[in-house]
């Protein structure tokens, strides 16, 4: 956990392990001229991201050389706000992404499994607005080599328990790459236990306990070819027109049958 909680040192040992990576500088230089020379290396857009970050803040996009400096400048104010900590890491920003990751749950007993992925492409300002499982219109070639890539994220940390992969898929080029890892059980795990009919919850407590994995692979695979597709919204309350992010509402419940 204390390996993947931190975005530059999860990046180092996924590339040791093979899982595909974003070209970008993950070390801990971080003088101004230092950044700045390496995101020309890179070459623009960069994204310029913090590595304790989360939820979208510590993260800013330079799409060109001249506005590098306040967009680093601005993510390091951020971050140290929200984390106590201004460490950046700059990478390649891709301009066409979706954003997919990988359920994974892994046991003491060398056993690790993909639940399936979740498409969360539809975010604002970097933070999740609807999840999907299945990712639609997703090539299953792609999709199974996400899920074995997830897996030797997981092995390779020698992880137990739920945790989440987080990659971000090039349109372009049909490539995609890690970004991330959850480890922990996210609020979005619903729409994995929708389509595996599993309660992920219980599966910790097993895992904890010292208890094998409940399915395999393949059962997986056959629980979610069965029960098909599920999505999650998240209520996003603001008042965009007065630029007021984060604002009480009122919620009203509309119970359907079906």
């Amino acid at each position: 956990m204390e390996a993947m909680g931190n975005k530059s040192r999860s990046k180092e040992i996924m590339i040791e392990a093979g899982v595909p990576c974003i070209a970008g500088y993950h070390g801990n230089n971080q003088e101004l001229d230092f950044l700045r020379s390496e995101a020309s290396n890179i070459g623009f857009p960069v994204l310029i991201k913090a590595v304790k970050g989360g939820g979208g803040k510590g993260m800013r996009i330079a799409m060109t050389a001249d506005v590098f400096d306040d967009q680093l400048k601005s993510a390091k104010s951020e971050a140290m706000n929200s984390f106590g900590d201004n460490v950046m890491l700059v990478e390649k920003y891709i301009t066409t992404p979706r954003h997919i990751e990988v359920q994974i749950f892994a046991d003491k007993h060398g056993g690790c499994i993909a639940l399936g992925e979740r498409d969360c492409s539809i975010q604002r300002r970097h933070q999740k607005v609807l999840e999907e499982s299945p990712a639609p219109n997703l090539d299953e070639t792609v999709r199974q080599d996400l899920w074995e890539k997830a897996r030797t994220a997981a092995l390779a940390v020698g992880y137990e328990g739920a945790g989440t992969v987080e990659f971000i898929f090039d349109n372009e080029s049909g490539d995609f790459f890690f970004m991330e890892m959850n480890t922990r059980l996210q609020v979005e795990h619903p729409v994995t236990e929708m389509v595996t009919g599993e309660d992920l919850v219980h599966w910790q407590i097993i895992v904890a306990e010292g208890g094998k994995l409940p399915l395999n692979q393949k059962e997986v695979e056959a629980r979610i070819a069965e029960r098909g597709w599920a999505i999650e919204a998240r209520i996003y309350a603001e008042n965009p027109e007065m630029f007021v992010f984060k604002e009480m509402v009122e919620v009203r419940i509309l119970l359907m049958s079906l």
